[in-house]
């Protein structure tokens, strides 16, 4: 999720709506990318574990 935000969204989701959230975000600046991959994945986990 640091290096290329992008890809970790698109293993997470898939190609959705969030993967060209992330590509926006990551093109304005690195470190929203970042927090939107994270926010997501844990937002996944969260499902998952439920």
């Amino acid at each position: 999720a640091f290096l290329f935000p992008p890809l970790s969204v698109f293993l997470t989701m898939g190609v959705s709506q969030a993967l060209f959230i992330n590509i926006l975000l990551t093109l304005l600046g690195w470190v929203p990318g970042i927090i939107h991959a994270l926010w997501l994945i844990s937002k996944k986990s969260e499902k998952a574990s439920v």
